[in-house]
């Protein structure tokens, strides 16, 4: 077991998961708004497990998708870090940035201010030379923190989720990506 680097910005505290956080991420995760471009929500059963295995990957690497708190506050409001893609795609293997944060969360520069935090983190201590980023093409409030990330769209790069049934209105996603400064 690695210990988990913890991460601090401004206003947010990027860290190891704990047992109190699972309850607000399977509110979360049940939450129609949060989940609009996922296939479905997430059951508290399957919402524990994302957790778990969350967790399984800090012990083992140190970093990966910190839970996320309000320093000021110590609330929890989601997550954001680092993963790998647990799927075969051309531009696999990679390290993608990702974040989910509780609707309250919305509208503060959170998943912005944190989300670069972890890509300093991949480009800096982890020495990473690429981080991507997928998402639906509809989800244009995640696009716009790509952009604020500096990332591009790879528009040949563009690919139907192989997780993601067949027919559903969520499997196309778009690749963004961001090449260490």
């Amino acid at each position: 077991m690695t210990e988990v680097t913890r991460l601090h910005t401004e206003r947010l505290v990027l860290r190891e998961w704990r047992d109190e956080d699972r309850e607000p991420f399977a509110a979360l995760n049940d939450d129609p708004l949060v989940m609009e471009h996922f296939p479905s929500h997430l059951t508290r059963t399957a919402s524990d497990a994302m957790v778990d295995r969350i967790t399984a990957f800090l012990d083992d690497h140190g970093g990966g998708l910190w839970a996320v708190e309000v320093a000021e506050t110590r609330e929890f409001i989601g997550f954001t870090g680092l993963s790998v893609p647990r799927f075969e795609a051309p531009f696999t293997p990679c390290v993608e940035v990702g974040w989910r944060l509780a609707r309250s969360a919305w509208g503060h520069g959170y998943a912005t201010e944190a989300a670069r935090a972890s890509v300093s983190h991949g480009f800096g201590p982890l020495g990473l030379d690429e981080i991507v980023a997928m998402v639906v093409p509809a989800n244009d409030r995640s696009q716009g923190v790509m952009r604020k990330l500096g990332m591009t769209r790879d528009e040949a790069a563009d690919f139907d989720h192989p997780l993601i049934p067949e027919g559903s209105p969520v499997r196309r996603h778009r690749l963004y990506r961001l090449s260490r400064p």
